[in-house]
């Protein structure tokens, strides 16, 4: 479709970067998924009791830290640890309430990158209250969805390997699968996300999958990066003490929102000049 058109392109999502002022949007979106954080591991702590010993996800969940940079996943366990502490994942009415509100209150977060998307794409948000909200809490139950399916894959793997005699594979599984399992399933809740979070007619999936496939991969190649660096440069419990951990787990945060939101200019600048140049939403 636009496949001589790459150089504006590029040229174009730059501009619109600085535009919108896309680093200081994206430290927003920060706030408001710090805010969401606690309440969306209790929400997930809860969603997993419902089907496994809420205990043993602390493990679980390690098998996921990796994608977060050294250091900082010990803001997540301790949280997973209070929870547990403190009896949430019982199920009966002041569990469901607990969870309820732990998913409204996470809720925020998802608002917060559709509102920042909707500044991405220049439109103002016009969906009412109960459609915004109904839309975000299904985002946001999506999201929890695929991390138990992460942490289910986790589990399950070893299991299926054993038993068709490949267990000692399963090390290598996990270490080396993982990373083509998160890359598709990022893309796919990218993808998703751009399509329909701004409030503008959805465009066709091929419209919105450059702009996945470069924060897929920017946040992989990101996130290593930072990883390595916290690792071997940075040493953040010097600077901020007990802190550390937790600033490190905010720069994380925040570049994951900018190439959220850098994706999102790719594909904000492809509809714009496909516009111009007299393409539709169903144009082949």
């Amino acid at each position: 479709m636009l496949g001589a058109e790459w150089k504006p392109i590029a040229v174009g999502t730059y501009e619109r970067i600085g535009d919108d002022r896309l680093f200081l949007v994206a430290a927003g979106v920060v706030f408001y998924w710090l805010l969401a954080l606690f309440p969306a591991i209790t929400a997930l702590v809860s969603s997993y009791a419902l089907f496994a010993d809420a205990a043993t996800i602390g493990d679980h969940l390690a098998q996921l830290s990796s994608i977060v940079p050294a250091g900082t996943y010990s803001v997540v366990e301790e949280q997973v640890g209070r929870v547990l502490a403190n009896g949430q994942t019982k199920l009966g009415f002041a569990f469901l309430i607990s969870l309820s509100l732990a998913l409204w209150s996470a809720n925020g977060g998802v608002k917060a990158i559709i509102d920042a998307l909707n500044a991405v794409y220049d439109v103002e948000e016009q969906r009412g209250f109960f459609k915004l909200n109904g839309f975000s809490l299904l985002l946001t139950l999506g999201a929890l969805g695929a991390v138990l399916a992460a942490i289910g894959l986790v589990i399950a793997a070893p299991i299926v390997l054993a038993r068709i005699g490949l267990g000692n594979l399963v090390a290598v599984a996990i270490d080396y699968g993982r990373w083509p399992v998160l890359a598709l399933m990022t893309f796919g809740g990218l993808s998703l996300l751009y399509r329909t979070a701004p409030n503008r007619p959805s465009p066709p999936w091929r419209w919105v999958a450059p702009g996945s496939i470069v924060a897929t991969l920017s946040w992989l190649a990101g996130s290593a990066a930072l990883s390595y660096y916290l690792a071997n440069f940075a040493d953040y419990n010097a600077t901020y003490g007990s802190l550390g951990a937790a600033i490190g787990l905010m720069i994380w945060m925040w570049m994951t929102a900018i190439v959220v939101l850098a994706g999102g200019e790719v594909n904000a600048e492809i509809e714009a000049r496909a516009g111009r140049l007299g393409f539709t939403e169903t144009s082949s």
